[in-house]
């Protein structure tokens, strides 16, 4: 099941996607174009894994991490589905990241990776966006690189019940209309169950918290008048335009 919320008609519906029609509380059908996206949930905390595919660590130059390198990524970051990016004055160096977003279910706390997902809710796209001209040596990733505005699209859907295995899917970043970015979940380093088992080791995970777990190769730069559709089999595309913040 595709779950979405979205404005339409002066009214805020959480609603699902059938058929590629948003049908809403009534049944009302409404056309994905018409309505005003939102985030499909409200995301509790927000943590990210820096270096999860072999391939990124090597574009990167930097080697593999001997334990998932965790970060923050700011609620104030996120942006629905057609939000607009806006892209730092003075930056040189802005790429998209296409992740698998893990959204937890109900708490977790000392959970094996044999029991993780039946934790989890369900899964969603996230473009894990970066300003690399902030990005130092002496702390990667930092939040002044990754926490900004805008920085978060997450959505367009909420997909519960659909995903059998999530390392079992292809990921792809378009940047106007050209593939730059291709790649598939079996290709972690630490899978989505061993993740959250590292993770509720030492911190308790809640309903709505969100799990970004990483990015392949294939990073490239996109500037202001760029749009980026991102994909990941099943749970489908997550579009957003970039401006030049005012």
């Amino acid at each position: 099941m595709k779950l979405a919320r979205f404005l339409a008609k002066g009214r805020v519906h959480q609603g699902v996607y059938r058929e590629g029609l948003l049908l809403d509380e009534a049944g009302e059908a409404h056309r994905p174009e018409d309505v005003t996206w939102l985030l499909p949930f409200t995301p509790g905390k927000i943590l990210g894994v820096a270096l999860n595919y072999a391939d990124h660590a090597e574009e990167l130059g930097l080697s593999r991490p001997e334990e998932p390198a965790l970060f923050w990524k700011p609620n104030t970051s996120l942006l629905p589905h057609k939000g607009v990016v806006l892209y730092p004055k003075g930056a040189r160096f802005v790429h998209y990241e296409v992740e698998l977003a893990v959204v937890v279910g109900r708490p977790m706390k000392k959970v094996k990776a044999k029991d993780a997902l039946d934790y989890v809710l369900g899964y969603t796209i996230a473009n894990d966006l970066v300003a690399r001209d902030y990005v130092t040596n002496t702390f990667r990733p930092p939040i002044r690189a990754k926490g900004r505005d805008t920085f978060l699209p997450l959505g367009p859907f909420l997909v519960v019940e659909e995903v059998e295995d999530p390392q079992d899917l292809w990921l792809r970043a378009y940047v106007n209309g050209e593939l730059r970015q291709e790649g598939h979940t079996s290709r972690m380093l630490y899978s989505v169950a061993e993740l959250l088992e590292f993770i509720s080791e030492f911190m308790t995970l809640e309903p709505y918290d969100v799990l970004l777990t990483g990015t392949p190769k294939g990073i490239s730069q996109v500037r202001p008048g760029d749009v980026m559709r991102l994909e990941i089999e099943g749970l489908g595309a997550l579009e957003n335009p970039i401006e030049e913040e005012p």
